[in-house]
């Protein structure tokens, strides 16, 4: 295995990553914020109230999304091992 494919395999897992977890992060930003404006609008200085909204969404997305991710993971997977069989 040269160089070159050890940079690919890395960059393919970089990518994978930021792939997966991106949905998940949005809705937890978009939660958050959308949490954060009522909270500032009603005056309610709440800490606890943004958990529970966000871990909700957070889930459902990951149900969602979780064919998605799958996906991606099975494919980096078969390359990596593509790779490892055929040496390179």
């Amino acid at each position: 295995m040269t160089p070159a494919d050890i940079l690919d395999i890395a960059r393919d897992g970089i990518l994978t990553v930021i792939l997966v977890s991106a949905p998940l992060m949005l809705v937890g930003l978009v939660v958050g914020v959308a949490i954060s404006l009522v909270q500032a609008l009603t005056q309610i200085q709440e800490q606890t109230l943004v958990f529970v909204p966000k871990i909700l969404a957070i889930f459902a997305t990951m149900l969602v999304a979780l064919p998605f991710m799958g996906d991606l993971m099975n494919g980096i997977m078969g390359r990596i091992m593509s790779k490892v069989v055929l040496g390179g």
